[in-house]
């Protein structure tokens, strides 16, 4: 049904006059007559009949109007929708425990007005840009590990934050009560990480964080989620494992599981948000002008990243 007509429809029947509402939609009356027979044929009735006094719903017509303003309400709600600033700011993080959803969070204190929509549906990197460069989501937090020349048409990236990477042991393990480590010190050592799968963002990170310090990164055995794999860090007096220093942990007291940084160097990895270049969405700028004032970006004293990240 053509909505332009319907609109008509309703602009005559609260005018009560075809000149009236001509002058209301800023057309010619000759076109309101117009469209009003198009839509008269395509219903098979008539709508209005002529009056001295201009024009009156016919039967039909009374019988129509309800449903006409119900149509240009769905069509405003269907608009708004999807109007820059209207919806919700769609953006992709790898976890809800992660450093960029912890941005996010502190991104949400910061503007409590903005709303957002936060998914975790994307698996790695190449699924993140190709979600961005089709419009399903607005931006994405991710280690990019492509030169800015390499990217789509139209993406772009920028370096938002550099999470430290610390080192989580049980209560029994050689460097639990250490204040500190260095990444030379854990080499030999046995670094578990079941969920570092080949192909994606992370396992790049770690596979130039191995081959740099000489570490052994383990990513055997099945990966049954956080909770498993904790339980195996804290009865084991030789396994370790990475985690962010953002990273949002809970675990049993009884665990006693420790969190140690590494230094000389501390290893960082590189956050990046990426985003359309075209896209109009408000909140996505107030996010970028946030993630650049709020958040240091790379930093290069005493920190190492990988060769693809500098």
């Amino acid at each position: 049904m053509d909505l332009t007509a319907v609109r008509t429809v309703v602009a005559v029947a609260d005018a009560g006059q075809f000149q009236e509402a001509a002058a209301t939609l800023l057309i010619t009356q000759q076109a309101v007559s117009k469209r009003i027979a198009a839509l008269e044929k395509d219903l098979g009735v008539r709508l209005f009949t002529r009056t001295a006094r201009g024009a009156r719903l016919t039967i039909d017509g009374q019988a129509f109007l309800p449903h006409a303003r119900e149509l240009l309400r769905v069509e405003e709600r269907a608009a708004a929708s999807v109007r820059p600033g209207s919806r919700a700011l769609r953006i992709d993080v790898i976890g809800r425990r992660l450093g960029p959803a912890v941005l996010l969070r502190d991104f949400h204190r910061a503007h409590p007005g903005t709303a957002l929509d936060v998914v975790t549906t994307l698996f790695d990197a190449d699924a993140a840009l190709a979600a961005v460069r089709s419009g399903t989501i607005d931006a994405s937090f991710r280690a990019v590990t492509l030169p800015a020349r390499q990217l789509p048409d139209g993406v772009e990236s920028a370096r938002v934050f550099d999470e430290p990477i610390q080192l989580l042991t049980g209560p029994a393990h050689e460097y639990a009560a250490a204040r500190a480590v260095t990444p030379a010190q854990l080499a030999g050592h046995r670094i578990w990480m079941p969920g570092v799968i080949a192909g994606t963002e992370w396992a790049a990170y770690y596979d130039e964080l191995a081959a740099e310090f000489g570490l052994t990164i383990e990513a055997t055995g099945p990966d049954f989620g956080t909770e498993p794999l904790l339980d195996t860090i804290a009865d084991s007096a030789s396994l370790a494992t990475f985690v962010g220093a953002q990273t949002r942990l809970v675990w049993p007291a009884d665990q006693d599981l420790r969190r140690v940084p590494v230094h000389d160097p501390t290893p960082v990895y590189p956050h990046s948000l990426i985003w359309r270049s075209d896209n109009p969405h408000p909140a996505l700028t107030t996010l970028r002008t946030y993630l650049g004032a709020a958040r240091p970006a790379h930093r290069d004293d005493g920190t190492w990243t990988p060769a693809w990240a500098r």
